[in-house]
Order: structure tokens, then C-alpha cells, then sequence
């Protein structure tokens, strides 16, 4: 994005408890090609993952699109909402990333908590629900 100033130097941490005893811990890598040796790391034992997606630049979600279908590590595609992006409809988005049917995608705007927490939620009952299929 042109007139971006900033740039990210590391990853985000955090823990949240939903409800009364589900605890996530949370991190947040970005999504550019030098930070991707953290992935794997990462990846190890999670219960899945956010793809969040800027409509500004959605080329640049297909890395971690990829990565994730290719682990098979449940995830969620998140649109976040910027008011200078374009609007789509679902179906576009859903084309345009080439995702299947069943892949959740949710629009959210990651600025405030309780779109974060709807898209954790998205997130935990996608990845419950999958563990049921395979069991």
C-alpha cells in the first residue's frame, strides 16, 4: 500500500479465554517471505489458523493460503474491512482466492476485539469440527 509508513519487525503475542476455560494463545506472523521460517514453528500443535486478507493486496494471502492447505492445518479466511477497499461480494473473494465450498470466510475488521473474537470462533468450531470427521 503506498502510503503505508510502517512495516512489521517481528510477531504479535497474545492470550484470550473465551468463556470460562478455553484459553488461546495467539500469534501474530506476517505474512512476508522473510518471516516464513517461524511458520513451521509455529504451526507445530496449533489448533489452527487466521488468514487475514487486505482486498488492497489479496495476492499477497496466497503464500499462507498455500501453506496452510498443504499441512492441512484448519484455517480461516478473514477479509479484513478497510475503508478504502473495494467492496466484493463473497462469492468474488471466494473465486478470486480459489477457495473451496466448505472453507470458512468470514469479513471481519481486525482493528476492533470483538471481530477478533467472532473470527477466533469461527476458527475453534471449524477446527472442532474437523477433529470430529476424523474421529
Amino acid at each position: 500500500v503506498p502510503e503505508k509508513r510502517t512495516t512489521t519487525v517481528a510477531m504479535d503475542f497474545g492470550r484470550i479465554t473465551v468463556g470460562s476455560s478455553l484459553v488461546l494463545y495467539l500469534f501474530g506472523t506476517p505474512g512476508q517471505s522473510r518471516f516464513w521460517f517461524m511458520w513451521d514453528e509455529l504451526a507445530r500443535g496449533c489448533v489452527g489458523a487466521v488468514v487475514l486478507v487486505d482486498l488492497r493486496r489479496v495476492d499477497h494471502c496466497f503464500p499462507a493460503i498455500d501453506y496452510f492447505e498443504s499441512r492441512r492445518l484448519p484455517f480461516v479466511v478473514a477479509i479484513n474491512g478497510f475503508p478504502d477497499s473495494e467492496l466484493f461480494d463473497d462469492e468474488t473473494v471466494r473465486d478470486a482466492l480459489a477457495l473451496p465450498p466448505g472453507q470458512p470466510m468470514v469479513r471481519m475488521d481486525a482493528r476492533r476485539a470483538d471481530s477478533g473474537l467472532a473470527t477466533l470462533i469461527v476458527l475453534v468450531e471449524h477446527a472442532l469440527a474437523r477433529v470430529r470427521v476424523c474421529t
